[in-house]
């Protein structure tokens, strides 16, 4: 009996899995904070005896060398991948059995030159195939994360990838990706899937529905940005990343704080807008754990600004500091727990407030105000609220002097970034209102 068991990621829109057949088990795309993986071994009672990476990634630190040394399994990787660790190599056509586990090895490349993925054929169960960030669900990987000179090359060879498993592995094959949940690793989102087969993805996927020429047009058309920090996970991938320290960080007082903002250091607040917009300490800004939080704040710091973290408690700042281990954000300089009149102190600033509006106090504004939309350019290209301004929220610390002088309201497409934009605004001076509603108006 195979069960196949998905540990997802949902704040990077990523799974990885553990395979078992009840006694030794294997692992495809382990996330860095390996722990949850020893968990579920140790729950399942089965020995992890291979770790396996579908490619070098782009979108979150590995914990592959972490589990391999936590286990004692072998790493099987790419023999054509530069890593600096221990490992297996691994080719096109190489077999990997581990009790009555097997996987057999199928070059995919295109979201990488380098990419694999692993069809387990094990007699009596139906065939799977662990695809990476190749064929996903209704869609593929990006091919554009290697530069814009290697783009045109990977997206035809991640067309030519998808027709092979479609022509090698029989049509109830199961897909299992690792992208494609909300991971900008790929290149299009799909609606609500939570499982699929190759003759499925067959039938509904543009990738196998069209013709080369017609799929690659179409697909390179619709790319938008991409998180800034994924140009740091490669390097860290291929050195051999080891498990994260999650210890509690240091804890730091009003007078520290006062300190850390003063020398233009990152002070993260990480409670909802609501809360952040009811009452902040001053010059702190609002990446909220209720959204995409890790994505965002790696998108927006400048790599290496050390980073303090506000919670309401022990367990939100743990969190935190986990989501961006992932990244390869560590170890934060400093944290604190409470609230803003805790982190304020005796004789510290007031706590400052932030307000709230829908789209329909917006509507009724009858002032000058700037209308400040922080979606992404392509978002923004489909449609838009006429004499807005566009600057996507992943450019806005660098264009802060962009913005048009006077009241501002911030909006995206459900709140999350808006009360980002809105606290980098109001860390700078501005007057700013949030708004905290769906866009376009009335759809939600």
């Amino acid at each position: 009996m195979i069960e196949i068991i998905a540990v997802g990621t949902p704040s990077l829109g990523d799974r990885s899995y553990l395979v078992t057949d009840g006694e030794v088990a294997f692992v495809v795309d382990p996330q860095r904070d390996v722990d949850r993986m020893l968990r579920l071994a140790e729950r399942r009672g089965v020995d992890i005896r291979g770790v396996f990476e579908t490619h070098v990634h782009n979108d979150y630190v590995t914990g592959g060398p972490a589990l391999a040394a936590a286990t004692g399994a072998d790493y099987h990787v790419n023999a054509a991948d530069p890593v600096a660790f221990r490992h297996c190599p691994i080719q096109d056509g190489d077999v990997i059995e581990a009790g009555d586990v097997r996987l057999r090895v199928l070059a995919t490349p295109g979201h990488t030159f380098t990419h694999l993925s692993y069809a387990l054929e094990v007699p009596g169960r139906t065939p799977a195939v662990f695809t990476g960030g190749s064929l996903l669900y209704g869609s593929t990987g990006r091919p554009d994360l290697l530069g814009p000179e290697h783009t045109d090359t990977l997206v035809r060879a991640q067309y030519a990838s998808a027709h092979r498993l479609a022509r090698e592995l029989p049509p109830e094959t199961e897909v299992y990706p690792t992208h494609g949940f909300g991971s900008f690793c790929s290149s299009a989102q799909s609606e609500e899937v939570t499982e699929s087969t190759i003759g499925r993805e067959s039938k509904t996927n543009p990738v196998l529905t069209r013709g080369e020429e017609e799929y690659a047009e179409a697909l390179l058309a619709g790319l938008d940005a991409y998180p800034a920090y994924y140009a740091h996970m490669a390097a860290l991938n291929l050195a051999g990343p080891d498990a994260p320290d999650l210890s509690p960080p240091h804890r730091a007082g009003a007078a520290e704080l006062r300190r850390r903002l003063r020398n233009g250091e990152w002070v993260v607040d990480l409670r909802s807008r609501t809360a952040f917009a009811a009452g902040h300490l001053p010059g702190t800004l609002n990446f909220g754990l209720d959204g995409g939080f890790a994505v965002h704040l790696g998108w927006l710091i400048p790599w290496g600004t050390p980073v303090t973290l506000l919670g309401a408690t022990p367990e939100d700042v743990a969190e935190a500091q986990r989501e961006l281990a992932r990244i390869g954000v560590d170890r934060p300089a400093a944290a604190a727990t409470g609230g803003p009149a805790d982190w304020a102190g005796d004789g510290g600033e007031k706590p400052a407030s932030l307000p709230l509006a829908t789209f329909a106090d917006l509507s009724a504004v009858r002032r000058p105000v700037v209308v400040l939309d922080v979606r992404r350019h392509a978002e923004w290209r489909e449609s838009h609220l006429p004499g807005a301004v566009n600057i996507p929220l992943h450019e806005l610390p660098a264009r802060l002097d962009e913005v048009p002088p006077g009241e501002v309201w911030t909006h995206c497409a459900t709140g999350y970034r808006a009360a980002v934009a809105a606290s980098l605004l109001a860390a700078a001076g501005r007057d700013v209102v949030a708004v905290d509603d769906t866009f376009p108006p009335g759809t939600g």
